[in-house]
C-alpha cells in the first residue's frame, strides 16, 4: 500500500468511526452530507480519493470541523474520542 492509499484508508476509517459514534447509517450520513450512500461506502473503504469539498460535507454532517477530521487521520487514536454528546455546545471538539 502506497502513501496515498494509506491516507485514503485512514480517512475512511475515521469517517466510519465518526459515523458509528453518531449512530448513523451510511444512508443517513449520505443524506445529511448531500452525497450518495454508495459514495460514502467507497470512501469509508478507502477506495476513493475524496475531494476537500466532499470531505468538508461529510465532516459537517458528522458535526465536526474539517480540520478535526484531517487531524484524526494524522492521529487515529483521536477518532475514538470524538465527542458524541448532543448537549455539548462545543461541536466538533476532540477530547
Amino acid at each position: 500500500m502506497n502513501h496515498q492509499e494509506h491516507i485514503s484508508a485512514m480517512l475512511g476509517h475515521c469517517i466510519r468511526a465518526g459515523r458509528y459514534r453518531k449512530r448513523l447509517s451510511q444512508e443517513q450520513l449520505a443524506e445529511a452530507s448531500g452525497l450518495h450512500r454508495t459514495y460514502i461506502g467507497v470512501v469509508e473503504r478507502g477506495e476513493k480519493n475524496i475531494t476537500v469539498v466532499n470531505c468538508n460535507r461529510i465532516a459537517s454532517a458528522l458535526g465536526i470541523r474539517l480540520s478535526d477530521l484531517i487531524g484524526m487521520v494524522e492521529d487515529p487514536r483521536s477518532a475514538l474520542s470524538l465527542k458524541n454528546d448532543p448537549d455539548n455546545s462545543e461541536q466538533g471538539t476532540l477530547s
